[in-house]
């Protein structure tokens, strides 16, 4: 990385995205490497180490990282849950790795008497004091604390010459050929091989070293997200727990029964509107039919006259024609019977007029 994108890459973590109006990542998205959001991902924790696992396949944003903190500092995202699973998956394959190397340094290594084996932890652990303390003076005197540094270098003699002490136990109860071996031990922390026999600048280096500094700080970062989510998981119980006796309160069912209450109302006044409604549909339709029929009756005249009319025509033609000549004139022999037809003609007609008055009844 150049000294330009560097330099973007810190203005981009103190600003967020606010740096330029170009497109970012937002934070929430899963692509986001969650444990990254809260400086705990073991593949730029442990970059540039023995044991460094590659770029991680997630998005690394500075910006998205300080878009997180600020918005986390106004609400709790409860992103440490996603954070804390994904480290401890790391962290539990670490620890199966270190159980391998103990079983193998078992299988390889002679076995010694329960008598010698507690010297040689004791030397191991007085060197793993002095290793650290070493590491710790260094940092401190690094940071400007020159007093804290000069301190913790008077405890170092003091563990050289206990160590010094371990070690003439050690040897003494120890073949020579026996004692010249290297007696190795697994770095609870980081995994890494340590002798008996490693000097204390060796040993300062290990533990002050950006792998095992790595890894402390990758574990005490997962047992405070663990404590944070085991915190969060309490207040979800409790918020479930007020919801369901909040469900259950009398409050709550008396608000029920007045909803329900009220709903059954509603209801009601929609049937009978409804009601209402079908029955002006009903009178409508009946005054129309009454109305309909009415005008009917006025037109039944007209027609029941020009039915009559209609039925009788075809009769009295056929009657005129045989009374009638070729040429349709009327003869002389049936003159008599003409003037009749023409009075039962007159007689029809008035007869048809009193019917459709209502004065004649059959």
């Amino acid at each position: 990385m150049s000294a330009k994108d560097e330099m973007r890459a810190m203005l981009a973590q103190l600003m967020g995205t606010e740096v330029d109006n170009t497109p970012k990542v937002k934070f929430t998205d899963r692509s986001v490497c969650r444990p990254f959001l809260l400086g705990c991902c073991p593949h730029e924790v442990l970059d540039s180490t023995r044991m460094d696992i590659g770029k991680c396949r997630q998005i690394h944003d500075y910006a998205a990282k300080a878009d997180y903190e600020k918005a986390n500092a106004e609400k709790d995202l409860d992103f440490e849950t996603d954070a804390m699973y994904e480290l401890r998956a790391f962290i539990r394959d670490i620890d199966r790795r270190i159980d391998l190397s103990k079983k193998d340094l078992i299988e390889t290594q002679e076995e010694l008497s329960t008598d010698v084996e507690i010297k040689a932890n004791m030397v191991h652990d007085i060197g793993e004091h002095i290793g650290k303390k070493l590491a710790e003076a260094e940092r401190q005197g690094a940071d400007g604390n020159v007093e804290e540094s000069l301190k913790l270098m008077e405890e170092v003699e003091k563990l050289k010459e206990e160590k010094k002490k371990a070690e003439m136990d050690y040897r003494n109860c120890m073949p020579a050929s026996t004692y010249q071996q290297q007696k190795l031990r697994v770095c609870e922390i980081c995994s890494a091989y340590l002798g008996i026999h490693d000097n204390d600048r060796r040993l300062a280096d290990h533990f002050g070293g950006k792998l095992h500094l790595g890894f402390i700080k990758l574990r005490e970062k997962l047992t405070a997200l663990e404590k944070i989510a085991e915190v969060n998981a309490e207040k979800r119980r409790v918020d479930r727990e007020e919801r369901r006796s909040s469900r259950n309160s009398p409050d709550r069912d008396r608000g029920r029964r007045d909803r329900n209450r009220e709903r059954r109302r509603s209801r009601s006044r929609s049937r009978e509107k409804e009601r209402k409604r079908n029955g002006r549909d009903r009178d409508g339709d009946s005054r129309r039919s009454s109305s309909y029929r009415s005008s009917r009756r006025d037109d039944s005249p007209d027609r029941s006259r020009s039915k009559s009319k209609s039925t009788k025509e075809p009769f009295l033609t056929k009657l005129a024609n045989r009374t009638s000549g070729r040429d349709g004139s009327l003869s002389t022999a049936n003159s008599g019977f003409s003037v009749s037809l023409v009075y039962i003609e007159a007689v029809e007609a008035s007869l048809d007029a009193a019917r459709t008055e209502g004065m004649w009844s059959h």
